[in-house]
């Protein structure tokens, strides 16, 4: 086939044409060639032989590359595409380091019997990464190269002890792994919570700590990067102490591989992230694995006729029904529509919110569409990425279908369960129940044997149809598969490229296809191609020096050692760290002595960061009558998915919650649910308050530009437009929710509830607008609010294009008088503790993006506005009041006074 002919897939996805209309653009990214490499001569020879047994004759360039300089003792960030065998370039210098290691020992032990010190001599890698899935996978590789060896080497062990420990790791398993494991895989929450704080148990790895290698480094953003930053820096801090002890392995501190997706600038992200200067980290980059002929598609859903949702959800059943010819797959019986509306048309109408299994916070979810729907919506990406997946599991494919939630994910399966078990029904229903029983949902939430037993299925192909989270964007290994669906723009480029590199891998051909939402961001996406393919990659964001996240990992710091004043530098800039350790003695958190500063508190100290941002420990669902657990869900969203009245789906079956009860600290513990079949799903209602947590903001501006006065301070008129970044405080609360019929969503019920408020202090940008200027954009007292309030939404959506955030780490309140700015203010906001230095992104590029904003509204063809330019997926207030009209002639008036 041509390298430049499309995948013949494409044809699977337009349905024998009927589609077509659907697709914006068609990208055949070529075929490459790979580059091989010799065998380092230092590699250990039992395990180059273990890799040549499964196939591995010769390393790739940039394998060995990256191998030699972290044999050299060189931190290295490897930065190359999924498949291209990251794990072979730190495992082979790691591994050869502890079998050195081990005959030294052994050689040691004969010629010095009895001394102590010889114990400690034999080294030990460490393995971080940020999902439990991942770790289990590498162990399974690891165990793999480790059997081939064995076999290679004519039936001698590899005398090498490798193991996982997490959360899930029993205790007699873990004091294992504490006192013989030399290669431990993990999570940082790990770290963090356990290792850290109990290093006198673990001090045997910590002596003896030659490797330590962060996988999916690119994961590691926002608050959760900055988090992890300080746990990296605690856990060198620890390597260090420890090597002081005689006889220690690697007294020059451990090597780093920070392994990750292609990014911009891999040096300076990963020595932020460990610690280190800049030019300590060599970038191996230059990817010289093969890569297979991709066939890229950027897809927009069809408009539905009609602008009600029961005529979408008909008009969704129906199109494309299963002709003769092999066409599309649709449910086409009426046995089966029932439970394909349910699952349809939430999915439609309601584009669900996002979870980042990585560590991002669920929001309540709320309708899409509200009031008088836009003219001509679109189906939405996760209904249509149910179609697309039944197609391509019916062709044969294995495919993957990446969707924004864990609400998303459980849709999307049942929906093409559906599909597949009712349009094969008719023809002998025994192919459509096998065929549906190939497909299943993959997220965060699951118990680790669900979890596992996917992952198994997945690799096995008895699943060869996965939705799922971003759970299955890193390297966990599935090769094989055909296709890759990405239900709504993943947040970053890199994570596009991620998740599109599992289709094809290892070589060969594969097709993706990226499905719009009705957001701003993924419409602007799908008609300018050039955004996608030929712009640059991200940096990783991240800061480490946020106060609010510094703060808890000090004392973290203090209780594992107390802190002397020659190592804060470990930690950041001296100077600003006495000043926020005075803030923590000042509070009783620390206790200040003439040799450092010491935790004296009976609690644990660790438990004060929360390193994903959850909100604190999961909150786990229990079946009311059996006391079976059924999941967690994150503390942060639990009062807003699992309130007394809610509907909870886990692997296609409907509980609804029962209690919802909290523990002695008055945190949400656990909900209790019962099965029901229900005809009604339902949303909660929050509301948000705003206020600025200092009297002057960080940064302030006006437009049009002042003079300074006399006294220094800008001056302003009165129909100047203000702009502020600086700390906030922003306080939430669930105060109801509805039940809605499905499939058309007419409310049955609406119900208050008492739950408490939370709070969040964070970053914000805001920009403020006088009465005047409301009433020269020809806006009334009543327009105002709907006016800001779409500009608001539209603002958040195209943030992510000059932030590397997606809009669902972002929040924003709008009102017509805000008590601290006395104007009619925009504020959005950092949706972590602390910031993230999106809002202040959005400041400092303040006029590009709300002229982006503007441009965004205006293009888009409906009549009242939509999901596509000012409605939110994530608005806690249903979506009302909105008035897109108002929000341009109100963001024309802003610009006017803007630089040019």
């Amino acid at each position: 086939m041509p390298d430049g002919a499309p995948s013949p897939l494409l044809d699977v996805l337009l349905g024998g044409g009927r589609r077509a209309e659907s697709v914006r653009h068609v990208e055949v990214l070529p075929a490459r060639e790979g580059v091989r490499a010799d065998w380092p001569s230092w590699a250990d020879p039992q395990l180059v032989a273990g890799y040549r047994e499964l196939g591995v004759e010769r390393p790739w360039a940039h394998q060995a590359t990256a191998a030699e300089a972290l044999h050299e003792r060189r931190h290295v960030a490897l930065a190359t595409s999924t498949g291209s065998g990251k794990s072979l370039a730190f495992w082979l210098p790691a591994l050869t380091a502890v079998r050195e290691d081990a005959r030294d020992r052994a050689a040691a032990s004969v010629l010095e019997a009895g001394r102590i010190e010889t114990a400690a001599r034999r080294g030990s890698v460490l393995y971080l990464c940020p999902t439990k899935a991942l770790a289990a996978d590498q162990l399974s590789a690891l165990e793999r190269v480790l059997d081939a060896s064995r076999r290679a080497g004519g039936g001698t062990k590899v005398d090498l002890r490798v193991a996982t420990c997490d959360g899930d790791t029993g205790f007699e398993e873990r004091q294992w792994v504490r006192d013989h494991a030399d290669v431990v895989l993990t999570n940082p929450d790990f770290l963090h919570f356990a290792l850290l704080p109990d290093h006198k148990r673990w001090a045997r790895l910590l002596r003896s700590l030659r490797y330590v290698v962060v996988d999916e480094g690119h994961a590691y953003r926002g608050v959760f990067g900055a988090h992890v930053a300080l746990v990296l820096r605690r856990l060198r801090r620890l390597a260090a102490y420890y090597a002081r002890v005689p006889g220690a392995a690697g007294t020059g501190g451990p090597t780093f591989a920070v392994a990750s997706a292609t990014t911009a600038d891999p040096a300076a992200t990963a020595a932020r992230l460990i610690g280190v200067a800049p030019e300590d980290v060599l970038t191996v980059d230059d990817d010289a694995s093969p890569v297979g002929r991709k066939t890229f598609v950027l897809w927009e859903p069809p408009e539905l006729p009609g602008g009600s949702p029961l005529d979408a959800a008909a008009a969704l059943r129906h199109a494309g029904e299963t002709s003769s010819d092999g066409g599309t797959v649709t449910a086409a019986t009426d046995g089966g529509r029932a439970a394909t509306d349910a699952a349809l048309v939430e999915s439609l109408v309601v584009d669900p919110t996002a979870h980042d299994d990585l560590g991002l916070v669920d929001e309540p979810d709320a309708p899409a569409v509200v009031g008088d729907a836009p003219d001509r919506p679109r189906r939405s990406a996760t209904a249509e990425a149910s179609h697309l997946l039944a197609d391509l599991v019916a062709s044969g494919a294995r495919t993957l279908a990446f969707t924004r939630s864990r609400r998303g994910a459980e849709s999307v399966a049942s929906a093409t369960q559906d599909h597949l078990r009712h349009a094969l029904g008719g023809e002998g229903g025994a192919d459509g129940d096998l065929l549906a029983r190939s497909v299943a949902a993959y997220r965060g939430g699951f118990l680790p044997e669900e979890r596992r037993e996917l992952e198994e299925a997945l690799r096995t192909g008895l699943v060869r149809g996965l939705a799922t989270t971003n759970a299955l964007e890193l390297g966990v290994d599935v090769s094989g598969l055909d296709a890759v669906l990405v239900a709504g723009w993943p947040g970053t480029r890199m994570s596009l490229w991620q998740q599109a590199g599992r289709a094809g891998r290892a070589g060969a051909e594969g097709l993706v296809a990226f499905l719009a939402r009705e957001d701003p961001l993924d419409t602007y996406l799908v008609h300018h191609p050039e955004a996608i393919f030929d712009a640059p990659l991200e940096s990783t964001v991240f800061d480490p020096t946020n106060p609010y996240v510094l703060a808890p990992h000090l004392c973290a710091a203090a209780a594992e050692l107390p802190l002397r004043a020659d190592e804060l530098d470990r930690f950041g800039d001296p100077a600003h760290l006495r000043e926020l350790l005075d803030v923590l003695v000042a509070r009783g958190a620390l206790r200040r002595r003439t040799s450092g500063w010491y935790w004296t508190h009976a609690r644990s100290a660790a438990a004060m960061a929360d390193l994903r941002g959850s909100g604190g420990a999961p909150v786990r669902v229990v079946e009311e009558e059996t006391g079976r657990l059924l999941g967690t869900v994150d503390a942060g969203s639990a009062d807003g998915t699992l309130h007394p009245g809610a509907v909870y789906v886990h692997q296609g079956r409907t509980f609804v919650v029962t209690a919802l009860e909290a523990g002695p600290s008055g945190e949400l513990e656990v909900a209790i649910a019962e099965p029901a079949t229900v005809d009604y799903g339902t949303w909660s209602r929050t509301t948000t308050s705003i206020r600025l947590a200092s009297e002057q903001p960080l940064l302030s501006r006006t437009w049009p530009a002042r003079r300074p006065r006399a006294d220094g301070d800008a001056a302003s008129a009165d129909g100047d437009v203000h702009w502020g970044y600086g700390p906030v405080e922003v306080t939430s609360q669930v105060v109801s929710f509805q039940r809605r019929h499905l499939p058309d969503l007419r409310i049955l019920s609406t119900e208050d509830l008492e739950l408490p408020e939370r709070t969040l202090p964070t970053m914000a940008v805001w920009w403020s607008v006088p009465t005047r200027l409301l009433e020269d954009a020809g806006l009334t007292e009543e327009g105002v609010p709907g006016a800001l309030h779409a500009a608001e939404h539209a603002s958040i959506g195209l943030l992510p294009l000059l932030a590397t955030c997606d809009r669902w780490d972002l929040g924003g309140v709008s009102t017509a008088l805000h008590v601290d700015t006395e104007r009619a203010t925009v504020f959005v906001y950092d949706g972590l503790a602390g910031g993230a230095g999106f809002a202040e992104r959005g400041y400092h590029l303040g006029a590009t993006w709300l002229r982006a904003t503007r441009d965004a509204i205006r293009a888009c063809p409906c009549a009242d506005g939509c999901p596509a330019c000012v409605q939110s997926p994530k608005c806690g207030n249903y979506n009302n009041p909105l008035d897109k009209h108002g929000a341009l002639r109100l963001l024309d008036a802003v610009l006017a006074k803007a630089p040019h």
